[in-house]
């Protein structure tokens, strides 16, 4: 299902998102048109991606339902890596999964830089080969200890051990990539959800920005 846009409106001192341009402010009453740049509507970029059609990249969605679709915000999450054509290999108590659909509203890392000739030809063998060792069997999986976060990153530092590079510690690599990516997301749910709720979403801006 396609997501509604959520589009931002500036005026009044303060940022109005909505769903679709209103002809008025609807903190002031003016018209908009003819308000100046500002005023004028801006898309927001969605945080999310269809999961398989981001090769080579770190996904992560909600384990059960969608971002959008009712997320608390404290409901486990589930990883998984994609293989060069967006299968989505991933871990859990049954096993390795190489998933072909249920991943279509993710946030997506990539790994894989365009210029990294050698890994793009060899990424798909590389995570064939990795998943089908014995660490990744379903009685070895455990919630806490042993789970589809653990076996996302000994992939992604398996690749950076055979490139020569240093590998990352959950906790780095969680920092650098994923919480950047988890509070636009945040933000992003927030809006959907006022927006579900409401026409319109009025968020005062700093006084430094202010300009009506």
């Amino acid at each position: 299902m396609a997501e509604a846009a959520i589009l931002r409106v500036r005026h009044c001192g303060a940022d109005i998102f909505c769903r679709r341009p209103p002809p008025r402010c609807p903190a002031c009453g003016r018209p908009l048109r003819g308000a100046g740049l500002p005023a004028a509507p801006v898309r927001l970029p969605s945080p999310f991606r269809h999961g398989h059609r981001q090769p080579r990249a770190f996904l992560l969605r909600p384990a059960a339902g969608t971002f959008l679709g009712g997320y608390d915000g404290k409901s486990d999450l589930h990883v998984g890596i994609t293989s060069s054509n967006g299968v989505v290999y991933n871990y859990n108590e049954e096993g390795i999964h190489r998933a072909e659909t249920g991943w279509e509203q993710c946030i997506s890392i990539p790994l894989v830089q365009p210029d990294m000739f050698g890994l793009l030809q060899q990424w798909d063998t590389l995570l064939e080969e990795f998943s089908v060792g014995e660490a990744w069997l379903p009685h070895r999986y455990e919630e806490h200890d042993h789970n589809c976060y653990t076996y996302a990153l000994a992939f992604i530092n398996s690749v950076l051990t055979a490139q020569g590079k240093q590998q990352m510690s959950k906790s780095e690599f969680t920092e650098k990539f994923v919480i950047p990516q988890t509070k636009k997301a945040s933000k992003y749910i927030t809006l959907h959800q006022e927006l579900t709720a409401n026409d319109f979403y009025i968020v005062p801006l700093p006084d430094q920005e202010k300009q009506c």
